[in-house]
């Protein structure tokens, strides 16, 4: 039996490396200014957020019906028994119970999974659904197996600037003003179902070492039985200079020597429209393979 595993750009999964890994990826729509574009397809990081500084009106939206059950139909007409379709958390978007309503009229073919991730956290469960597809589990194996992981993952991200959640109406301006002023850096949580907030701090330095705290306190409680080569902590990043981005990655590395660490990834633009640019974020996953 052939699975296929389909996801969306929300994985931090870039289009080229899931076309290496036989994996079919469905970009997600960008608005900017009632202009459509796909992340990943027609518009790259710096065009991004180049548009959310010069103050233009910037949403991402869930993937259109049509494109999804398109992508299912020429997915199961290529060869494919089934495939899993592992779109983000439903707790951050309507797009994962959609699918699930489509999925009732393809007979079992199609499973969609809704294991609470986004990013590089939801980048683990991907390679761990083809992992099990390649081994040849089917795919209500694959969702069963992802779904019971759901929440053995965390992500923290810290926010350089208020302005982005102020504009989305999690931060008051009142609030954001006194942030900039006092250099106030909040630290962001994905605990599974939403973003919240996880602690403040003075400085973008402390809160990075206010997530490696964080991190370390997952490893040393809710993870602290499971074995160091299930554990894999990942860097995400809204960072345009990728120094940056290698500067964080190193800091990382540097602390948690023993965890299976990958190459920083881009946060997907559905986070980066809240948290603006120069955001660094971290995850933590339990792989379920």
């Amino acid at each position: 039996m052939r699975t296929a595993v389909m996801t969306d750009t929300n994985s931090g999964v870039q289009i080229k490396e899931a076309e290496e890994n036989q994996i079919f990826m469905l970009p997600m729509p960008v608005i900017m200014d009632d202009q459509v574009f796909f992340e990943g397809k027609d518009i790259d990081k710096n065009q991004f957020y180049g548009y959310l500084e010069s103050g233009k009106n910037v949403t991402t939206s869930m993937p259109s019906p049509g494109d999804v059950l398109d992508m299912w139909d020429k997915i199961l007409a290529s060869g494919y028994d089934e495939l899993v379709y592992i779109p983000m958390s439903s707790g951050l978007s309507n797009s994962c119970a959609a699918a699930n309503q489509f999925a009732d009229e393809y007979d079992g073919k199609v499973q969609v999974v809704d294991n609470h991730r986004i990013s590089v956290t939801m980048y683990r469960s991907i390679f761990d659904a083809k992992a099990m597809a390649d081994a040849g589990c089917s795919a209500k194996e694959i969702k069963e197996r992802l779904e019971a992981d759901a929440y053995n993952s965390s992500i923290y991200i810290a926010v350089d600037t208020l302005e982005y959640l102020k504009r989305g109406g999690r931060v008051t301006a009142a609030g954001a003003a006194i942030g900039a002023v006092l250099n106030i850096k909040p630290v962001l949580t994905i605990q599974g179902e939403k973003l919240d907030a996880f602690a403040k701090v003075r400085g973008m330095k402390k809160a990075q070492a206010k997530m490696l705290d964080a991190i370390e306190e997952d490893l040393n409680t809710r993870f602290k039985d499971v074995p160091a080569d299930k554990i894999c902590i990942d860097t995400a990043t809204t960072f345009i200079n990728d120094s940056d981005d290698e500067e964080w990655e190193h800091m990382v590395q540097e602390r948690f020597p023993q965890i299976k660490h990958h190459e920083n990834r881009n946060l997907s633009f559905s986070i980066g429209c809240h948290v603006g640019p120069d955001a660094v974020g971290i995850g933590i996953s339990v792989l379920s393979k």
